[in-house]
């Protein structure tokens, strides 16, 4: 054979070309010792496909750019309203019950005290006993409110509690209204519980239902009433009628609740009974105000609310004492309790209070 003849494999003095083999493992082989000239697959962290953001659809966030548009108008809305009205459709009180009132500034700057005052007077020809329809009225409801700097308190005054009226002696602390209107009120209630006030509102309740209805109503709960006012339908006025619980109540129905007097679903009630449910009813009236339902009614509401007041606060103070509610929560409702009873010079029954504990119960409403 020919140096240059191919020789067969095998037969060559050069020794044959090594392989390499390469063999995946399985899980249950991956401890073992590799076996000789076998090298293991080359291992590391799985290599994840990369994802994408997707970004939003354009039509979803025209969607929400339009929404927040809307929110923004709806509140700027109410806000320009409530200013409107504040300002050029609220009545005032006069000079002489601002003379009376402490400087406390915007409530929302710090703690202030606030009168909130509500008159009987009813429509002419009313037949509800004890009610005035002409000349001066009394002060129905007698609330205290201690709101800002951290505060939020309610005290309740009952309309039956003996005082000293300057200039006309002891009688029920709600006749100062009608002996002096907004101004002697104020001067007696501040003399009586040595506590200065720093504003004061005056609720008209001829205005009063168009509130509740522009609210659209509020939810009340309490135990059964039963009440006629201005002698009940018989009569040309007006009967009411809850059921215990909770009852969705409209702008009459309020009006009639915060009057009423004499509940024939419990003749045992007092004065004390009727505080509280006027407190109540301010709580249900508040929740409702910054409820959803009632954010989809905030430009009624804001129109409403200032022309069913009269305060010594412009649009400023007013809009400062709504942030102030919105914000304080509703507060613990107290009523100046009594300790006994008395018969006034005109043959009134009144309701008295010791000094010691009119001092702890009023400690308690600045405090709280």
């Amino acid at each position: 054979m020919s140096p240059d003849a191919p020789r067969p494999a095998g037969q060559s003095g050069e020794p044959p070309p090594e392989y390499q083999v390469y063999r995946s493992r399985s899980k249950f082989l991956a401890d073992r010792v590799d076996q000789p000239g076998v090298k293991p697959a080359p291992t590391g962290p799985p290599v994840r496909p990369r994802h994408r953001s997707i970004p939003p659809h354009p039509g979803a966030r025209r969607v929400l750019v339009w929404l927040l548009r809307a929110l923004a108008f709806w509140i700027v809305l109410s806000g320009v309203l409530f200013l409107f009205s504040a300002q050029f459709l609220q009545d005032r009180v006069d000079q002489a019950t601002r003379d009376q009132l402490g400087s406390g500034g915007a409530p929302i700057v710090g703690a202030s005290t606030i009168l909130v005052l509500g008159s009987d007077r009813r429509a002419p020809g009313s037949a509800e006993p004890g009610a005035q329809s002409s000349g001066p009225s009394r002060s129905d409801s007698i609330q205290l409110l201690r709101v800002g700097g951290g505060h939020s308190a309610k005290l309740s005054i009952p309309r039956d509690m003996a005082a000293p009226i300057p200039g006309h002696g002891v009688d029920k602390i709600n006749a100062a209204f009608a002996y002096g209107g907004s101004a002697l009120a104020v001067q007696t209630i501040k003399a009586f519980l040595g506590i200065q006030i720093d504003h004061v509102v005056l609720v008209n309740f001829e205005r009063f239902p168009k509130l509740v209805d522009a609210m659209g109503g509020v939810t009340y709960t309490g135990g059964c009433v039963v009440s006629r006012i201005n002698g009940g339908f018989r009569n040309g006025g007006y009967t009411l009628r809850l059921h215990a619980g909770s009852t969705r109540i409209d702008g009459k129905q309020a009006l009639a609740l915060a009057r009423t007097r004499h509940n024939d679903c419990n003749a045992r009630e007092t004065d004390l009974t009727r505080a509280r449910r006027q407190q109540k009813l301010t709580s249900a009236m508040k929740s409702r105000a910054f409820s959803f339902g009632g954010f989809i009614r905030w430009p009624l509401i804001a129109l409403r609310a200032p022309q069913t007041l009269s305060t010594d606060m412009g649009a400023a103070g007013l809009s400062g004492l709504v942030a102030t509610f919105a914000t304080s929560g509703n507060g613990v409702p107290r009523i100046l309790r009594p300790t006994g009873a008395t018969t006034l010079s005109n043959g009134g029954a009144a309701l008295t209070i010791t000094d010691a504990s009119k001092q702890r119960q009023v400690a308690r409403f600045l405090a709280r």
